[in-house]
């Protein structure tokens, strides 16, 4: 039997989120949005682009187009992130585990930059990675896997990774997040 193991990066394999909040906090701020934590809160689930039309005022997303929108915001992010990407403890000894269990596929999947991906890929040790993606393609990578055969377990943070989890054999929901609202 073919075993997989899928796992979200943020608030999963990395507790990255005091500098998403900060970093969107700053964002926010340039742009004079004071109630972004309100509006975030009816986000859960959409990709980066419906989470900026959701919280900036339509005049900025149309005077500087999404995409450089989201660049500017990973680029606050990566200043405060970037000095050192640190994988929650304990993970390479965990993939050690489930390969010993017969898991030969873990995955990484992730709405973070490609930059962002590869390092903390490298630093968790698993299989491959994919960068972002939304959370519907998460849930169509559970199900692609389970058609050739594999039993997959998802591990994600449970916020935007319900479709993904629901459609695992196995879904694991954690959220590091919630010690930081």
């Amino acid at each position: 039997m073919k075993k997989a193991a899928l796992f979200d990066m943020d608030g999963t394999l990395v507790d990255n989120t005091p500098a998403h909040i900060r970093a969107f906090e700053i964002f926010c701020d340039r742009y004079g949005v004071r109630n972004w934590k309100e509006r975030l809160s009816q986000g859960f689930g959409m990709g980066n682009d419906d989470i900026m039309r959701l919280i900036l005022p339509e005049e900025v997303i149309a005077s500087r187009g999404l995409q450089a929108l989201a660049d500017e915001k990973e680029a606050i992010y990566r200043e405060i992130y970037a000095p050192e990407i640190r994988p929650v403890a304990g993970l390479r000894d965990l993939l050690l585990r489930l390969r010993a269990l017969g898991i030969r596929n873990t995955v990484m999947m992730t709405g973070d930059s490609e930059r962002t991906a590869a390092a903390i890929a490298k630093q968790v040790g698993v299989d491959r990675f994919f960068a972002e993606v939304l959370p519907e393609d998460k849930a169509n990578f559970v199900q692609q896997a389970k058609a050739e055969g594999h039993t997959v377990v998802m591990i994600g943070d449970g916020i935007n990774d319900s479709p993904a989890l629901s459609a695992a054999d196995i879904g694991i929901a954690i959220n590091l997040s919630l010690i930081h609202i």
